[in-house]
């Protein structure tokens, strides 16, 4: 697991590439499925999870139509830590949202190949059979007719 140490500074250091990275790094990095850990470079203390909703926090405010956190959900979200017996809900959202990517990628999968499949593609691959078919017809012919030049000479 890649260790990402965090200094006073507020700078982010990868220790395996060692250099200094940037949230948007890190987000590239979770992209990838690559994990990684995110500690205070005096303390060890894992950091992770900051960094993480630090993330969400600059994704939220750097494209307003992408937004995912409304008010509402924001002010609900806060009303949950304010139970006395606080729902299980991380497991539900991690659920839910493991639930939702994998049916994501189904249909982006499912969209490729009609695509694959389009009478757009059906007519472009009928277009190039036929013309193997004359340029193999036409190769032919023409050696047809060379084999006979060649005979008479």
């Amino acid at each position: 697991m890649r260790v990402i140490r965090k200094y006073a500074n507020r700078r982010l250091y990868d220790t395996q590439q060692s250099r200094y990275v940037t949230l948007e790094d890190l987000r590239r990095l979770i992209l990838d499925e690559e994990p990684f850990r995110v500690e205070d470079a005096k303390t060890g203390e894992d950091l992770t999870r900051t960094i993480l909703l630090s993330i969400i926090i600059e994704q939220e405010q750097a494209d307003g139509e992408a937004e995912v956190f409304s008010n509402d959900l924001l002010q609900q979200l806060i009303r949950v830590y304010a139970m006395a017996q606080p729902l299980p809900l991380a497991r539900y959202l991690e659920q839910g949202t493991q639930l939702m990517l994998e049916q994501q990628k189904r249909l982006q999968d499912q969209w490729q190949q009609a695509m694959r499949n389009s009478p757009m593609e059906l007519m472009r691959e009928m277009t190039e059979e036929n013309m193997r078919f004359w340029q193999k017809t036409i190769n032919k012919a023409q050696q047809k007719e060379d084999d006979a030049d060649e005979d008479e000479r």
